[in-house]
């Protein structure tokens, strides 16, 4: 057990025993004392923060949901079947540590990464700030990573776990890529980690648009990205794959784009039949009352509330541009309540991603969101996730 564990598990302890309650407390109190916790985390510093909440997932600290999802929010893509559409984004689980832990907490999905072929730290510390009053993050990691022999490693012992119990593995794994930061190569960097994460994934994610890593958003350029697509496709198509086929292959965009750049990017995604659009990634714009706080003066990606509105707008831009539904969209961005989660759908995204919202809101942040999306949906007449994709964009809506 890490020095890290052992702080959490012994403050823990010694508030007036809670470890032992809270073991053995029903599901829905786990949640909510798990997350009651929050406050005292955001004393200490994000990044250290960060680290705890991958040890307390490792170590079984998280909750197990064992309470059954609501029938409306089953959705099925890519021919994958998902028990809801909420996934946890990239970014928080960076080198496949906690799989299982999260995937227990009720995710539909989980999206490891972003992994580089090599080993790299990242920038330097400081790298996370906290606008707490608008529950946003700015972070500026610049894909730390332990690279991806370690990450397939990590997920050897998650398919081992999945083989002794498949109830380990409830929804979809994602795995996203990136780039070594002084390669010079991004598309063999990126075939680089199909190659030896491929087999774990049920998708891959090319990530072309982090903020923090020099020359990375150039990628999202009608040429780099065809060339990049071509490349990377060839690459997967030409492996061997078992009996469900290859993974699906998705492109995660930013929200900082211009008309002509989101034209040229749907072009290159239907042309070449990319599988997928995650829709978006953090942002370097500093919108709203975001401009008020010292920590807008840092450089880094935008996360949170405060991300909403803008890369909703890109994802609604996207899915017309790519005929209303041909490329699947995941709306990332924003998403802390299942309202968001709603609009994303509406908007035109099959699939929905969070993650500052468990920094900030904790596990619970996961049923709360759930539940509400399906009381949405089931308001308005929807009888699945899938009827109501995009639902904004078409005459007489509901």
């Amino acid at each position: 057990m890490g020095l890290f564990t052992k702080l959490a598990v012994l403050g823990t302890a010694a508030a007036g025993g809670g470890l032992a309650f809270y073991k053995t407390a029903d599901v829905k109190t786990q949640f909510e004392l798990i997350s009651a916790m929050g406050p005292l985390y955001r004393l200490i510093d994000p990044e250290t923060t960060h680290i705890l909440g991958i040890e307390a997932a490792k170590y079984g600290m998280f909750p197990k949901e064992t309470r059954p999802d609501p029938p409306v929010l089953k959705t099925k893509l890519w021919n994958k079947e998902f028990p809801n559409p909420i996934g946890l984004a990239a970014g928080f689980d960076k080198n496949a540590e906690a799989v299982e832990p999260l995937m227990r907490l009720g995710f539909g999905f989980v999206e490891i990464g972003s992994v580089t072929p090599k080993p790299q730290p990242g920038n330097p510390k400081p790298r996370v700030f906290r606008i707490k009053d608008l529950n946003a993050t700015i972070n500026r990691y610049g894909f730390n990573s332990a690279g991806a022999d370690d990450v397939a490693d990590n997920l050897l012992l998650y398919e081992k776990a999945v083989r002794e119990d498949p109830a380990a593995k409830p929804g979809v794994l994602g795995v996203n890529l990136g780039k070594n930061k002084t390669s010079t190569d991004a598309a063999t960097d990126y075939s680089i980690g199909l190659t030896k994460l491929g087999a774990f994934a049920d998708y891959v994610v090319i990530n072309i648009s982090s903020p923090n890593t020099p020359g990375l958003r150039a990628l999202q350029s009608r040429k780099e990205l065809e060339e990049l697509v071509v490349q990377v496709k060839g690459t997967r198509d030409r492996m061997r794959w078992g009996p469900s086929g290859p993974p699906p292959l998705l492109v995660k965009i930013a929200p900082d784009l211009q008309d002509a750049d989101m034209k040229d990017i749907a072009e290159v995604a239907l042309k070449h039949k990319v599988d997928g659009l995650i829709v978006s990634n953090t942002t370097i714009t500093r919108p709203g009352a975001v401009a008020d706080f010292p920590e807008a003066k840092e450089a880094g990606g935008l996360s949170g509330p405060p991300l909403f509105e803008l890369s909703t707008k890109v994802l609604s831009q996207m899915y017309k541009l790519t005929g209303n539904g041909k490329v699947p969209i995941v709306g990332c961005g924003g998403v802390t309540t299942g309202d968001d989660a709603y609009a994303k759908i509406r908007a035109g995204a099959s699939l929905v991603q969070l993650y500052t919202a468990l920094a900030y809101d904790g596990p619970v942040a996961v049923p709360n969101i759930k539940a509400r999306l399906a009381e949405l949906l089931q308001r308005d007449g929807y009888a699945s996730v899938a009827e109501a994709v995009g639902a904004d964009h078409r005459k007489g809506n509901k």
